[in-house]
C-alpha cells in the first residue's frame, strides 16, 4: 500500500475527538484539486475525500468534509467550473464526510442511503464522542434502500448502498464512463481501517463489499478512497488481503483456546504492528475481530 498521508490521520482523529475538532484551525487547510479520469476530480483537504463529476449538466458531488471548509471547497470547485452543484451524495454519516452538508444543503439536493439519514437525524455516538442530531439543511432529501442512478454529464452515475460495511449506511459512487469509483471509508490508506461497529459496521461485511465492487469493475478503474491518494485495483487487493489475514490470524488463535488478553499479550497481529500505530491501534483491532468471531460462533 502507498504511504500514509499525515493529513488523513489528523482528519480522522479530529473527527473522533470533540476536543481536537474544537481546536482545529481550518484557516490553514488547503484544498488540493486532482483530475482523476474523464470528467471526475478529487478534492483533498481535511476530512474525507470529495469526488466531483463536472460537465455541462453541472456538478455531482460525493461527500463534503467539514462545514468550516465549505467556502474553500466552493472556491476549489469554481476553479474547475462555473456550473452549480446539483446533487450531493454522502458515503456515510461520520461528520468528517457530512459536516459540510449543513451548508451545501441550502443550495443543492442531498442524496443518501436511508440508514444514513436516520443516523444523522437521530444523532450518534462514536467511541463515546457524541454528535448531536444534524440540522435540517444537512439531511438528505432523497433516500434509497439499495441503489439510485443519476444521469448527468454523459454518465449513468450509480450510487449503491453497501450495508454492514464501515457503517450500516455506506454507499459507493460509480462513474462508469470516467472509470472511477468513490469507496468512502470502506477503503482508506491510514493503516488499519476504522469499523464503526456501534454504527452497524462489520469488518467481514466491509471486506465483502469492497471485493464484490472490485470484481464488477474494469481492471484499470481509478479508486478514490475515503482518505488518501487515488488507488488501483492492485492496491485495494493488498488492502483486503491484509484485512482477511488479520481475521485468519485471530481466528486461528481463538481455535487454539487463546483468550483475548493472550491474543494481545502474544501480539497475534505482530506482522501488522506498523499499520496499527496510527488512528486505529493493533490491540483494538484484535478485540474487534475477537468479538465478531464470538458473535458469529
Amino acid at each position: 500500500m502507498r504511504a500514509i498521508r499525515t493529513f488523513a490521520i489528523v482528519a480522522v482523529i479530529a473527527f473522533l475527538s470533540s476536543a481536537a475538532f474544537a481546536q482545529r484551525d481550518f484557516s490553514k487547510v488547503e484544498i488540493k484539486v486532482t483530475k482523476v479520469s474523464g470528467n471526475v476530480y478529487m478534492l483533498e483537504g481535511s476530512g474525507g475525500n470529495i469526488a466531483l463529476s463536472v460537465g455541462d449538466d453541472g456538478v455531482f458531488m460525493v461527500d463534503d468534509q467539514f462545514a468550516e471548509l465549505s467556502p474553500k471547497v466552493h472556491a476549489a470547485i469554481k476553479s474547475i467550473t462555473d456550473k452549480p452543484v446539483r446533487f450531493l451524495v454522502n458515503t456515510h454519516y461520520h461528520f468528517d464526510h457530512t459536516s459540510g452538508s449543513s451548508e451545501w444543503g441550502k443550495e443543492t439536493t442531498i442524496l443518501s442511503a436511508e440508514n444514513l439519514r436516520k443516523r444523522l437525524e437521530a444523532g450518534s455516538s462514536v467511541r463515546g464522542n457524541v454528535t448531536p442530531p444534524a440540522p435540517k439543511s444537512a439531511l438528505p432529501v432523497i433516500t434509497f434502500d439499495s441503489a439510485i442512478t443519476v444521469h448527468m454529464n454523459g454518465e449513468d452515475i450509480r450510487v449503491l448502498h453497501t450495508p454492514h460495511g464501515h457503517t450500516d449506511g455506506d454507499s459507493i459512487a460509480i462513474f462508469p464512463k470516467s472509470n472511477v469509483v468513490h469507496m468512502g471509508d470502506q477503503v482508506v490508506t491510514y493503516g488499519l481501517p476504522f469499523v464503526d461497529t456501534d454504527g452497524g459496521g462489520n469488518l467481514l461485511g466491509m471486506i465483502e463489499n469492497v471485493e464484490k465492487t472490485m470484481a464488477s469493475l474494469p481492471d484499470n478503474v481509478k479508486i478514490i478512497p475515503g482518505h488518501g491518494p487515488v488507488l488501483s485495483k492492485t492496491d485495494v487487493k493488498q488492502y483486503t488481503e491484509m484485512l482477511r489475514d488479520c481475521i485468519a490470524l485471530v481466528s486461528a488463535a481463538v481455535k487454539k483456546g487463546k483468550t483475548l488478553d493472550q491474543l494481545k499479550s502474544e501480539h497475534v497481529l505482530a506482522k501488522y504492528e506498523d499499520k496499527g500505530k496510527g488512528f486505529v491501534k493493533t490491540d483494538e483491532y484484535i478485540e474487534m475481530i475477537y468479538n465478531d468471531l464470538k458473535k458469529t460462533k
